[in-house]
């Protein structure tokens, strides 16, 4: 499997720390020295166009045409739709007519639909998938919750994945834990509804949480490599998932590894769930620092709890 492009689009709309301050109980300097994030871009129309803007820029990057797309893969946690899936509306908008699924593997869906795009390449049935994440958490939060509306920005980020190259090393896990990140939908007007749910916005438990990814990144990264047979020195790259600037860091300490392996982005977009990956995978792509040959390794963690590593050479 190879990533022969990339692509991702954010929103016009910028929110600084600041601005939040004028209607929440916090303060710029409170929410970098907890977050590292300054700003975040939030999307102020239908997720779909944005979503549509990143596939086009990763196709147009592989020089690839969006009928010549074998399958979309989305992640997608949040959106207007309930049905029909992103992945299907993005298909129309773009010009597609390939099959189309959408997966929610939370935070970690940018790696989990790649590795199912890197089976379905591998078996010879598909040559050309797109793999999309747009994410607009933004509309998941309670804003007056200073503890969880500071951490989210919304975006969308793409990659085009062709038969290619050498086969990724894959990690993936979950451990079922209903608690520690969720949401409720609305039970809706059911007459036959007897239980007394509501719609929840989300709710995170952060120490449990910054425990989870911080052990199960490191302990992802060090698995991955043994089973590539190098060491962590041999790694070009460390791409995790921009949720906090202390979980990065605390990784980067843990495995002992330079600062400049680990690239950032946290401070201008916050957490944009599962886009937060493939947007730092293209903007390192599209600064040049990629060179051919050069080895990787993604890690992201989220809700449910997902986990999901990869291993490749670029």
């Amino acid at each position: 499997m190879k990533i022969l492009s990339t692509g991702s689009a954010v929103p016009e709309r910028i929110v600084v720390n600041q601005e939040l301050s004028e209607f929440l109980d916090t303060s710029d300097q409170w929410i970098r020295e907890r977050t590292g994030i300054e700003q975040r871009r939030i999307h102020e129309g239908n997720l779909e166009i944005l979503a549509a803007r990143a596939a086009q820029n990763a196709l147009e990057a592989g020089g690839v045409s969006a009928d010549q797309l074998d399958l979309i893969l989305c992640s997608n946690v949040h959106s207007r739709y309930l049905t029909p899936s992103m992945s299907s509306v993005v298909q129309g908008l773009i010009g597609a007519s390939c099959p189309c699924l959408d997966i929610n593997g939370a935070c970690a869906g940018f790696v989990y639909a790649l590795e199912i795009a890197a089976a379905h390449v591998h078996s010879g049935r598909y040559r050309r998938v797109l793999v999309l994440c747009a994410e607009e958490p933004t509309r998941m939060v309670d804003w007056h919750d200073r503890s969880t509306c500071v951490l989210f920005g919304d975006a969308a980020a793409a990659a085009v994945v062709i038969p290619d190259g050498e086969m990724p090393l894959f990690k993936m896990g979950t451990v079922s834990n209903g608690q520690a990140i969720y949401a409720y939908h609305g039970p809706g007007n059911c007459p036959y509804e007897k239980s007394d749910r509501r719609e929840t916005p989300l709710v995170m438990k952060g120490q449990e949480v910054y425990k989870f990814a911080v052990q199960s990144s490191q302990e992802d990264i060090q698995y991955l490599c043994r089973q590539a047979g190098i060491g962590l020195e041999q790694v070009d790259f460390f791409l995790l998932h921009q949720a906090n600037a202390r979980i990065v860091e605390a990784v980067r300490s843990h495995l002992r590894q330079p600062p400049e392996k680990f690239p950032s982005n946290i401070r201008l977009y916050g957490n944009t769930s599962s886009a937060g990956l493939p947007l730092l995978l293209d903007e390192v792509n599209r600064q040049g620092k990629l060179q051919p040959g050069a080895v990787l390794v993604l890690s992201a963690f989220g809700a449910g709890l997902t986990t999901g590593a990869c291993l490749m050479k670029w």
